[in-house]
């Protein structure tokens, strides 16, 4: 049955691992990951590195920094389960692009519609942003709204909603499934 889960949290709250724990429940042999990070220097390529690692074969990885909702939609055709890691990391490579916020709300708009049409299970992951201080600067708290907002209409099309404190997934949203 497909299903979409949003999985979000704090940084290392275990976010990506228990994504990938619930896209093995989904079974198929046709694992999608959907990668947003743009590795600019050597210590996020390490992360990249140790991610892949973590995953293991049996994945195919499509790098996606900009066009999201597009992608899950061309993935979700042939895949059996799809990831998206991360709504956070997607949100600063559209920053980085342009602070049209008109324009940034058109590719969130995207992100939903390809949510809703895809055709496999998706689990989507992000940071929960909101619960620390005011940031001291604009473009700071423009990403900080941006994720909150975004967040808030994944969440609302999601399934499930699972949040994780301290590698354990509270669910918030929908029935945790045994």
């Amino acid at each position: 049955m497909k299903e979409t889960i949003f999985v979000v949290g704090g940084c290392r709250s275990g976010k990506s691992r228990y994504a990938l724990e619930l896209a093995k429940q989904t079974g198929g042999s046709n694992k999608i990951f959907i990668a947003t990070c743009i590795p600019r220097d050597d210590e996020m390529k390490h992360r990249v590195e140790l991610h892949q690692r973590h995953r293991g074969p049996g994945w195919t990885t499509v790098e996606v920094p900009i066009y999201l909702g597009e992608s899950i939609i061309e993935s979700s055709e042939t895949a059996d389960v799809i990831i998206v890691d991360c709504l956070t990391l997607w949100i600063s490579n559209l920053l980085m692009e342009t602070d049209d916020q008109e324009e940034i709300t058109r590719h969130i708009h995207e992100l939903i519609r390809g949510i809703k049409g895809a055709q496999c299970s998706v689990v989507l992951v992000s940071n929960e942003v909101g619960t620390g201080i005011v940031p001291e600067n604009s473009l700071a708290r423009l990403f900080r709204d941006i994720a909150g907002f975004a967040n808030q209409d994944v969440a609302a099309c999601s399934d499930r909603v699972i949040w994780m404190v301290a590698g354990i997934p509270v669910t918030i949203k929908g029935i945790e499934k045994k």
